[in-house]
């Protein structure tokens, strides 16, 4: 059931929602940036969110600069266990 709610909102996310989001935490996005954020979304969900995500970030850290990587893993990480209980 929640890997259908997720895959729903993951379906009907946009490029813009990424960017505003990351905006509302003091993260501003190039638009190589947003689009790899995006991608990967879009694709790895299931590894982004039940999985190791490890290696999406590898890949990142080398498309950001290292303090923006480091917010934007921060971020992640923030969350992922602010609603691991649910996952």
């Amino acid at each position: 059931m929640l890997e259908k709610i997720i895959s729903q909102y993951i379906n009907k996310m946009t490029k813009k929602d990424i960017i505003e989001f990351a905006k509302k935490k003091d993260i501003i996005l190039n638009n190589n940036e947003a689009d790899f954020i995006f991608k990967e979304i879009k694709n790895n969900w299931k590894t982004i969110v039940f999985g190791d995500p490890s290696n999406i970030f590898k890949k990142l850290k080398d498309k950001t600069p290292p303090k923006k990587y480091k917010q934007i893993e921060d971020l992640f990480y923030e969350f992922k266990n602010k609603y691991r209980a649910y996952l």
